[in-house]
């Protein structure tokens, strides 16, 4: 039997208690069996506005609502689907851990409170067709949270929990032709609340579609699809198994191929009901993520004097087993390129349209995501459908975790008055799905606990579909892992990783969730991937998140702000910001870190062979496609300026192969008055594919041939121009013909003046810099805490000297750095054209136990004016000392407005670009300050001060999107900065080669007016 039997506890038919939303024995009343999703029928949309009623507390709710005589003339409105907390009812909650009503009430299950448990009623009117007369009717709500009471025409049709599947009633004996009415009952909180503690906003509402089907009384009922491949991964079975109304008399099956042409046919008369055939299918093209290559199964139903319905399954021939500890996909051991998706739109919240959906596997599809999981509950049906048109690997997740209770004695996984709704939250999923083939990969929830509900739901799982393997990730750290076929951790470090993969494993190491994508983080992501290419049982895994789950505000000036849990009240519980760990932002513009997943989750890599002959050999990571569909194209570049470019057009590369080509270049080509010679390769698509534009780039390296000597050429240019140095009580003053700068009294750079053109703003100083806005990782770490004494430490001025020496002015100032037990120095070398030689100079106390810095550099600031950088380093986007494998060297040219990334949700540090050969701030006509070092080092230029984007200075809830610019531009240039990490964004730091810990350092660099 394909369905099922419901299980004990449920009701009888049309019983209703009232109590059943604190009932965990009561998770349905009349509600249908969950069956495989497809469309099929006469449909009737009920979407659209309804009749709303909202109470705060849930012992003010309204009785009697189904009534059809109820007067509802005094109740607002609201749109279907919708959450009522984006639609004027309620404010909208965040937490991560706990549950919404965390520190009002002390968890209780299954009983939640009544204060602040919000219920909604709903009404409305609906025609039914005279045509529908003899039909059987049923009624679908898509997604109700948390629960939801159903009545039509006045009477009781029934009940459900569990807000991520649909709630299907049979309403044919509570319908008549004409109009008829149905009522509606939602409680904010039901006793399925505590397996719904996920780390999303807590809306309530209805989230999906709610419509109305009419089908003939001979009908389908189920159907399970299951193909099997042969030992050789080549033939194939496709086993059909159907449940039907008693009234059907036979079955046509009908297989055909993408082009429609038939490859298979039978037809079967069930027997009680249920029916079965299996198809033998020579060599059909497979299905994975690569070819997302779909059959159609079409199955006619006929009451035994025609067709009374034609539905429509996809089928995909693909096989997922793990052998080896590795999973296989197709006998392939496939790499998961991963990522955790919240269903989550940021004017809809819950509610996601098909448009997002598809706009969200585009963008998978150009940053190489090649699968995702479901985290933390069923998807809408829809999204399965385009997963598996597409190619996107489907974890696929039950609508389960209790986090809020812990993993202890407490947990729910250990209680018994929850092992039903365990249970049938996993069934249910496992039998809505069961026919995708982009669902390789079972999920019984996420942070639940571990015990025996969730060692039934596995053992259940893996009797009724054997074909797949079932992962939890608690379940690792119980029994050895026996309740889990993939050791599926969270957040794990690359030492963990390491030490689990090198040591024989018996599973697969997918991480179901790493590389926290923070704010401004992923720092060390190819760290990851170089692990999970060197062993293969680690296989990758599922960056979390996705998305950052902020909604939108738009401010007064039109900007857009994104918002996060306590930005609608200060008396709710909050989790603040922590819901938005993206890799794109809500409205899903490309963070910088982007950049960097979709480079390490590439499948085509280069090598260089012998790049003086242009030789190179290129590798297909795929595991089913060739690179036919691609063309290669190359550069090569002198100090940053294309000098000869190039494409191969047919690339023979197989699945995991590797061959050999040479780009049309030699060592000739090479500028010998060049400093840097760099080859660019990028491949691109040649004609468009779903969702990819032609030009598509899919992959991308660089190549250093010749490397850039940064201390080549640098130091002070002799000048024949005189200098003149001027002391007095405030400072000193060194000028030349056509210039001036001015240091202050205390010690410190403050005015530079070229051609009359004042290059500093007024009143700044060129000033060491030691501190940086912190990042969300910085913020989880309290680094802006354990490095606070690096914020603004006191530089007292113990030493200041100005005079010409063999015609060069030199300025030195000495100073004490009492609070981190450091002393510093500052020399200035200024020739007769006015460019400066700079040195700071960190001399550490060996003895002291001082914290890391963020940075060692400096900052001045400049007129506002200068709204251009120019610069020879990595971009085009923002990078880091351990996140910069996406960001190639390059001449770049940038507006200042545009370099802090405002759609990081709070202000952070932004903007920095490494690998820096030489950096110019300039204005419109390209006049302005150029900064060269004997090392490359990193700079920003920002219309934001350091100390404007620190969170850490203002009260809570920051956006990006409220900053406003100032009147000037920030330029910050460091020889070092610390890294980003993204192993968490709530203790982990950097790796170690990453950080700047104390100790002794010197920053040689250069100012040069740059005029024309």
């Amino acid at each position: 039997m394909i369905l099922a039997a419901a299980l004990s506890g449920v009701l009888a038919a049309g019983a209703q208690t009232g109590r059943e939303w604190q009932d965990p024995a009561v998770n349905e009343i009349n509600r249908l069996p969950m069956r495989s999703s497809f469309a099929v029928g006469e449909r009737l949309s009920l979407d659209g506005v309804w009749k709303f009623h909202w109470v705060r507390n849930a012992s003010e709710r309204p009785s009697g609502i189904g009534a059809v005589d109820y007067d509802d003339a005094a109740w607002g409105s609201m749109p279907v689907p919708g959450m009522w907390e984006l639609n004027g009812y309620g404010d909208p909650v965040y937490v991560n851990i706990g549950y919404a009503w965390r520190g009002n009430f002390r968890n209780d299950p299954p009983y939640v409170p009544d204060a602040e448990n919000h219920v909604g009623s709903y009404r409305r009117t609906f025609d039914i067709p005279a045509s529908w007369g003899g039909k059987d009717i049923f009624l679908s709500i898509g997604s109700a949270t948390s629960n939801v009471y159903v009545w039509v025409n006045g009477r009781f049709v029934g009940y459900s929990e569990d807000s991520k599947l649909a709630a299907q009633f049979d309403i044919t004996k509570f319908v008549k032709p004409g109009e008829n009415l149905i009522a509606l009952q939602m409680f904010r909180w039901s006793d399925g609340t505590y397996l719904e503690d996920q780390d999303f906003w807590r809306f309530a509402g209805i989230a999906r579609g709610v419509e109305l089907t009419a089908r003939d009384k001979a009908h389908l009922e189920d159907v399970r699809i299951t193909p099997v491949l042969d030992s050789e991964y080549k033939d194939a079975t496709l086993r059909v198994e159907v449940e039907t109304t008693p009234r059907v008399k036979s079955v046509g099956l009908t297989l055909r191929d993408a082009a429609g042409g038939v490859v298979a046919e039978h037809r079967l008369q069930p027997a009680g009901g249920k029916g079965g055939y299996v198809f033998e299918v020579a060599d059909p093209a497979k299905w994975s993520a690569e070819t997302p290559n779909l059959y159609t199964l079409e199955i006619a139903v006929s009451d035994g004097r025609g067709v009374t319905e034609t539905v429509t399954q996809p089928v995909g021939f693909r096989s997922v087993e793990i052998r080896d500890a590795q999973l296989l996909v197709n006998g392939q051991p496939v790499l998961i390129k991963g990522a955790d998706r919240h269903e989550m739109d940021p004017v809809g919240g819950y509610v996601v349209s098909r448009e997002r959906m598809i706009e969200d596997i585009r963008i998978m599809k150009e940053m190489n995501i090649n699968a995702v999981r479901t985290s933390h509950y069923p998807n809408d049906p829809q999204w399965y459908e385009l997963c598996d048109r597409y190619g996107i690997y489907v974890v696929d997740e039950a609508n389960v975790e209790s986090h809020g209770m812990g993993y202890g004695d407490n947990t729910l996984a250990k209680a018994p008055a929850y092992a039903q709704a365990h249970m049938e939250r996993n069934r249910r999923m496992v039998l809505r799905d069961k026919n995708h083939p982009s669902v390789i990969i079972w999920s019984m929830g996420n942070e639940a606990g571990m015990g025996p509900n969730f060692e039934a739901c596995y053992r259940w799982i893996k009797e009724y579909d054997p074909s797949r393997p079932v992962h939890y990730e608690r379940a690792v750290y119980d029994q050895d892992g026996a309740f889990t076929d993939i050791i599926c951790p969270m957040y794990w470090g690359y030492e963990q990783c390491e030490k689990y993969a090198r040591n024989n494993p018996s599973k697969p190491l997918i991480q179901c969730e790493y590389a926290h994508a923070m704010g401004n983080s992923m720092g060390g992501l190819d760290h990851y991937w170089e692990l999970v290419r060197k062993y293969p049982s680690y296989q990758g895994g599922f960056i979390w998140d996705f998305v950052d789950q902020g909604l939108v505000r738009y401010e007064p000036d039109g900007r857009v702000s994104f918002l996060y849990g306590g930005d609608f009240n200060d008396y709710d519980a909050t989790d603040n910001s922590f819901n938005c760990n993206g890799i794109i932002a809500p409205d899903r513009t490309w963070h910088p870190h982007a950049y960097e997943v979709q480079r390490q989750y590439q499948s085509i890599w280069t090598t260089p062979v012998d790049l003086a002959r242009g030789r190179v050999e290129v590798y297909n990571e795929n595991f089913f496609i060739g690179l036919d569909a691609y063309e290669m194209e190359w550069q090569l570049l002198a100090d940053g300026r294309v000098v000869k470019a190039g494409r191969i057009g047919d690339l023979d590369v197989a699945p995991q192969q590797r061959r050999a080509y040479e780009l049309g270049f030699t060592a000739a080509d090479f500028c010998p008055q060049a400093k840097e010679i760099l080859v660019n390769v990028a491949y691109k698509l040649k004609e468009k594919q779903p969702l990819l534009d032609i030009g598509h780039t899919a992959a991308r390296q660089q190549f250093v041939v010749r490397e850039y000597d940064c201390k080549a050429g640098f130091g002070l240019a002799a000048s024949a121009r005189p200098v003149e140095v001027t002391r007095w009580e405030r400072g000193a003053r060194v000028e030349g013909d056509t210039w001036q700068v001015f240091f202050s009294r205390d010690g410190f750079l403050a005015a530079y003046t070229v051609d009359g053109r004042e290059l500093m703003a007024e009143g700044a100083e060129l000033r060491p810099q030691f501190w940086r806005a912190p990042t969300e990782n910085d913020l989880g770490a309290r680094l802006h805490q354990r490095q606070a004494v690096w914020k603004n430490p006191e530089l007292r001025l113990t030493k200041f000297d100005a005079a010409v020496e063999d015609g060069v002015a030199v300025v030195e100032a000495l100073y004490e750095l009492p609070a981190v037990k450091a002393t510093l120095a500052l020399t200035y070398r200024i020739n007769g054209a006015g460019e400066m030689e700079v040195t700071e100079r960190m001399t550490a106390d060996k003895t002291a136990e001082v914290p890391n810095l963020f940075r060692f550099g400096m900052t001045l600031t400049m007129p506002a004016r200068y709204d251009r950088v120019i610069y020879y380093g990595r971009g085009a986007h923002e990078n880091y000392a351990d996140r910069l494998s996406s960001a190639d060297l390059g001449l770049y040219e940038q507006r200042v407005a545009d370099q802090y990334h405002d759609e990081y949700v709070r202000p952070q540090e932004s903007g920095t670009k490494g690998g820096l050969r030489w950096w110019t701030v300039a204005d419109s006509a390209g006049t302005g300050l150029t900064i060269l070092a004997d090392a490359p080092f990193s700079a920003s230029a920002l219309p934001y001060a350091t100390a404007d984007l620190d969170v850490s200075n203002f009260p809570p809830q920051q956006h990006s999107g409220t900053l406003v610019a100032r009147d000037a531009t920030f330029v910050n240039f460091d020889l070092l900065q610390s890294g980003l990490g993204c192993i968490d964004s709530w203790g982990a730091l950097p790796e170690k080669q990453f950080r700047v810990p104390y100790g002794d350092y010197t920053f040689r660099f250069m100012l040069k007016p740059t005029v024309k």
